[in-house]
């Protein structure tokens, strides 16, 4: 009985890669606009602190904007095409055009204390968790270099 169990197992990853592998096709994605940069999320417990890290290359931070609000935080910007006179393109892999990504962050944030910096393409917002639970606006928050 364990054999089969392993069996279906295995044959329950190869279907979930297979699935994978499909969106990454174009016919198969969908129509997207814009780009869907790449996120990582994370907590620290001393501080209380939750981290969101973005790949942004080729995105200004000043053309970004990161609003924090209770539970959630929204990142939204554009990563524009460079313009090129006489170009021909013989390829065009890199994603551009607007984005953007909303989290549920799953705990109340104090967004007043929230920091984002911007280096090297990664954005790095710090979200400190709120001491109790409070009703705040949406509070924008400054990208700094």
């Amino acid at each position: 009985m364990s054999g089969r169990k392993r069996n279906l197992d295995d044959l329950q990853g190869e279907i979930q890669e297979l699935f994978a592998d499909l969106w990454q096709v174009p016919r198969f994605a969908g129509i997207r606009s814009g780009f869907r940069p790449q996120c990582d999320c994370y907590s620290t417990d001393d501080p209380p602190t939750l981290h969101v890290v973005v790949e942004l290359p080729g995105v200004e931070p000043e053309g970004v904007e990161v609003v924090a609000s209770g539970r959630s935080l929204l990142i939204a910007g554009d990563r524009e095409r460079p313009t090129i006179p006489g170009a021909r393109y013989q390829s065009m892999e890199i994603e551009y055009g607007a984005f953007q990504r909303r989290f549920d962050l799953g705990r109340e944030i104090d967004a007043e204390r929230a920091t984002a910096v911007y280096e090297r393409g990664l954005l790095k917002i710090i979200l400190p968790v709120a001491e109790r639970e409070t009703r705040q606006a949406s509070v924008p928050i400054e990208v700094r270099r």
